[in-house]
C-alpha cells in the first residue's frame, strides 16, 4: 500500500511508520519538519502546514492517509476536502474522549459522543478536547463514508511517550524506597502499548476496515497494583506502596491523571473510564504484547533521556515525601 501519514515523527507517528515499513508498505510524510526531522531519512517528506499548504499534496494519489494530529475540525476538513480524490481511505486518530459520559462501565462505539454548544469554538480545554475530536470524526466520515476509519486509543504508552503518563510508574518503581499510589491496588486501568496499536491500524487498513473502534487494553482487567507489581519483577525493586484513598489526594490536591498518572477514581461519573469496551477491535485481532514487555522497553528509552528530563506526570519526590509523612501521621 501507498499510505500518507499525516505528522509522523512524534509517538504514535513514528510507531505507525515503522509498522508500515515493516509490513513492506511504501510511507509518505506531511509535517512541518519541526520534530525530528531526520528521523526517517529512508521515507519520503513533503514539508508544510497542513492549515496552510495541502495543496503541495495535489496531484498525488495514495491508497491511505492517516491523520494523527487532527484536533480542531475546521483543520481536518481541509485536509480531507483536498484529499477526498487522491486517497483511498481515510484514517482519523480520535480518543476515548470522545465520548459525551464516562458513567457507564462498559462504553462501546455505538454511545453518545460528546457536543459543543458552540461547534466554532477552537480552544483546546479539558472540556473542549473530547467534544472537538468527535467533530472532527464527524467531519471524516461525512466525507468519506464507507471509506472513514476512525480509531479511538485509550491512553497509549511505551518508547517515545512525551507525556509521562505512563513512564512516570516504571522509573518511580525502579528509584524504590516509599512510593504514594492512589486510592487501592484493585482500581482498573486502562493502557494500550503504541506498538501495538500501530500494527492494529495497519492492519485494519490492510483489510481495507472501515467504522469506530476503540482501541485500548489489554484483554483482561488489569488494576493499578497488578501494574506497579509488574514494575517491581521487572525491576527488581523492593519499592513499598502506600495506598492513599481519593479523598486524601483530594485533600492535597492530588489531580488524578497527572499526579497520580493512569489512574482516575472508578466511581461516580468516572466509573467507565478505565473499562471501556475493547470487545470489538479485540475481534478484529488487536493483539497486546505482555506487560512486562511494555515495562522494561519504556525503561530503556527512558533512560536514555538527558538525566534534566523535565517530568510532565507524576509527583516531584519533595512533593511525595511530604505527603507520605502527612498519609503515616494519620495512620498512627
Amino acid at each position: 500500500m501507498k499510505i500518507l501519514i499525516l505528522g509522523g515523527t512524534k509517538f504514535l507517528g513514528r510507531h505507525l511508520v515503522d509498522a508500515a515499513l515493516a509490513r513492506g508498505h511504501e510511507v509518505t510524510l506531511f509535517n512541518r519538519g519541526k520534530t525530528n526531522p531526520d528521523l526517517f531519512p529512508q521515507v519520503e517528506t513533503i514539508t508544510g502546514d497542513r492549515g496552510q499548504d495541502i495543496e503541495k499534496l495535489s496531484g498525488r494519489a495514495w491508497d491511505a492517509v492517516i491523520d494523527v494530529a487532527g484536533y480542531l475540525p475546521r483543520i481536518v476538513r481541509l485536509a480531507a476536502q483536498a484529499l477526498e480524490r487522491s486517497v483511498g481511505r481515510y484514517v482519523y486518530i480520535s480518543s476515548i474522549s470522545a465520548y459525551a459520559s464516562f458513567s457507564k462501565i462498559g462504553i462501546n462505539e455505538s454511545d453518545p459522543v460528546g457536543k459543543l454548544k458552540d461547534e466554532s469554538v477552537e480552544e483546546i480545554t479539558e472540556e473542549t478536547y473530547g467534544p472537538l475530536k468527535a467533530l472532527c470524526e464527524k467531519t471524516v466520515q461525512d466525507l468519506y463514508g464507507a471509506r472513514a476509519l476512525i480509531i479511538r486509543p485509550g491512553l497509549i504508552v511505551g518508547p517515545h511517550d512525551p507525556t509521562d503518563r505512563f513512564t512516570y510508574w516504571p522509573l518511580r518503581v525502579k528509584r524504590g524506597g516509599d512510593m504514594l499510589t492512589p486510592e487501592k491496588p484493585s482500581a482498573p486501568i486502562q493502557i494500550v502499548d503504541v506498538r501495538d496499536l500501530s500494527a492494529f491500524i495497519i492492519k485494519l487498513m490492510e483489510e481495507n476496515a472501515s467504522g469506530i473502534y476503540n482501541a485500548t487494553g489489554p484483554d483482561y482487567e488489569l488494576t493499578m497494583g497488578a501494574m506497579l507489581d509488574a514494575c517491581k519483577r521487572v525491576t527488581g525493586s523492593v519499592a513499598a506502596f502506600h495506598w492513599a484513598s481519593v479523598e486524601f489526594l483530594k485533600e492535597h490536591k492530588v489531580e488524578p491523571w497527572s499526579d497520580m498518572p493512569v489512574w482516575i477514581p472508578d466511581t461516580g461519573e468516572d466509573a467507565g473510564f478505565s473499562r471501556i469496551d475493547v470487545s470489538k477491535a479485540i475481534h478484529a485481532r488487536l493483539e497486546f504484547r505482555p506487560l512486562e514487555d511494555t515495562i522494561r522497553d519504556t525503561i530503556a528509552w527512558a533512560e536514555t533521556r538527558p538525566a534534566d528530563h523535565e517530568w510532565r506526570a507524576g509527583l516531584n519526590p519533595e512533593k511525595e515525601t511530604m505527603l507520605l509523612a502527612l498519609l503515616k501521621r494519620n495512620h498512627q
